[in-house]
């Protein structure tokens, strides 16, 4: 998809989670770049002000904790009082463990399900409340992984957060499609950020074991899932609920 400035209107507000780093980031310029009027949300204010900085004037930096469940609802009140009513949400920010499934402590796997899983539903269910109390459509996304498709050694609570998610959002999508909100899922593969870059230059046989397995033989660019999520916030996908969407050069499908 080719992003042009008429695919959003400027009231059309779209927040994305984690949008300081990454993925997240690309999503958040993407989106501006298409004309909607953005809201990166995260924990370091200092990362999403940066990152709002780097993007455009347009975008809104705010903080926003995933634990604190039970202010999901207020706090969005204050970004639409801000900003407007969020008519799309990316559920991208996350939290990551790598640990033996044997030896991993059950209290880190609650804390990674509670942000990766709960928190996204939190926010979710507030977003699609403020969308009806309002008799607004919009759109909620996953930002999953997959290692809801794979198994993948050492990320036992990462992948029960991400796998669960993918059965969320359908069941999401069944409950709001006659409410006028669509829920869908993307699932990025190895996509190449600073952090996986890191990564593969320290560890070249597990590059080269990814590539061998990926179909097109190369990495992702995080502006290839960008693109996805502004198409499926976009009135093109209009008629597309309940997907759970890989972005991975066919990865998932590999030998």
């Amino acid at each position: 998809m080719k992003v042009s400035e008429s695919v959003f209107s400027n009231n059309h507000v779209v927040l994305v989670t984690g949008g300081g780093t990454g993925i997240g980031y690309d999503i958040a310029k993407a989106f501006d770049a298409a004309g909607a009027r953005v809201v990166i949300a995260g924990r370091r204010l200092d990362v999403i002000e940066a990152a709002a900085a780097r993007i455009s004037k347009r975008v809104r930096p705010f903080i926003l904790d995933l634990a604190k469940v039970e202010e999901m609802e207020s706090w969005l009140r204050m970004v639409a009082e801000e900003v407007g009513p969020v008519r799309t949400l990316v559920n991208n920010a996350g939290i990551h463990q790598k640990e033996e499934s044997l030896t991993v402590d059950v209290h880190d796997f609650d804390s990674v399900m509670q942000i990766n899983l709960q928190g996204a539903f939190a926010l979710s269910q507030a977003v699609a409340t403020l969308l009806i109390e309002g008799g607004l459509s919009g759109d909620i996304q996953f930002i999953s992984s997959m290692a809801a498709l794979v198994g993948i050694p050492r990320v036992a609570a990462y992948t029960a957060a991400k796998s669960a998610i993918a059965g969320l959002a359908r069941q999401l999508a069944v409950e709001w499609g006659d409410k006028g909100i669509r829920v869908n899922t993307i699932a990025p593969g190895f996509i190449r950020t600073k952090m996986s870059s890191k990564a593969f230059d320290t560890d070249p046989e597990r590059k080269r074991k990814v590539l061998e397995r990926t179909a097109l033989k190369r990495l992702g660019d995080p502006a290839e899932v960008a693109a996805l999520s502004v198409f499926l916030g976009s009135p093109e996908a209009s008629f597309i609920t309940g997907a759970h969407i890989p972005v991975d050069g066919g990865f998932n499908i590999g030998f």
